[in-house]
């Protein structure tokens, strides 16, 4: 049996169980490959995990782990290096673990498909800065867009929620990598000037639990385009498939 999984903390609401067990499904697999669920309240029982688990294969990770095991791996691959976050590890030949960042190759397909050629100005807004905004951060930059961080304490690399407000009619594309807005939450929203948003605007929100965030909703009544983060996730998903089989 070759098993994949999840680590993270908590994980009561998984996308990735139910898609690769559908996907093992799909497959002709379900008999050979499993996906399971690691909560991982403390980041030090890692190098546990994989001992008490030798048909572990790889594993996706989600928050708040995308920076916590760095020091328990053998190696990095670029994608990694370059986001400076993992949230795909690889055992490799020789029990050796690798970490790898599909969040960057996720996000970059789906936010091309998003706006297409149609952003006037490469200009944006990242609302949060954790493991998850680091990928969306190497995606823009590498798409030659100018980055503003914003979070909720001013820093010599972001500027805090007031100062987001001024400056909104200037940053066309706004991208949400806070988990405010998200189930069960859903009557939260980032601490934006929605009253400043136009036709022109581009609204980017990683979750997508519920479909349309409060974010999105208030996006969509002032006339800005919308997209959620379901994309992102296939896109990631199928890039960790990927990377476990190569």
């Amino acid at each position: 049996m070759k098993i994949y999984g999840l680590i993270g903390y908590p994980l009561g609401h998984s996308f990735s169980k139910k898609y690769f067990s559908e996907k093992f499904q799909e497959m002709g697999l379900e008999k050979t490959h499993r996906y399971d669920l690691f909560e991982m309240p403390d980041p030090s029982i890692f190098p546990k995990l994989f001992l008490d688990n030798p048909d572990l294969c790889g594993v996706n990770v989600t928050i708040p782990h995308k920076q916590s095991f760095f020091s328990y791996l053998d190696g990095l691959d670029q994608s990694a290096e370059r986001v400076g976050a993992v949230n795909v590890i690889k055992k490799t030949t020789g029990n050796k673990l690798i970490g790898y960042n599909s969040d960057y190759y996720g996000f970059k397909k789906s936010f091309e498909e998003f706006t297409g050629a149609v952003v006037f100005s490469k200009k944006a807004l990242i609302l949060g800065y954790g493991g998850a905004a680091k990928a969306i951060v190497a995606a823009l930059q590498d798409l030659d867009f100018k980055i503003q961080l914003v979070s909720r304490t001013k820093s010599d690399i972001a500027i805090n929620y007031e100062e987001a407000k001024i400056v909104i009619p200037n940053y066309p594309v706004i991208i949400n990598c806070s988990p405010v807005g998200t189930y069960p939450n859903t009557n939260q929203c980032p601490d934006i000037n929605y009253d400043a948003l136009n036709h022109s605007h581009f609204l980017y929100d990683l979750i997508y639990n519920p479909a349309e965030t409060l974010f999105l909703k208030k996006g969509k009544d002032k006339g800005a385009k919308t997209k959620n983060g379901y994309d992102m996730l296939v896109n990631q998903a199928e890039k960790s498939w990927e990377i476990w089989n190569n």
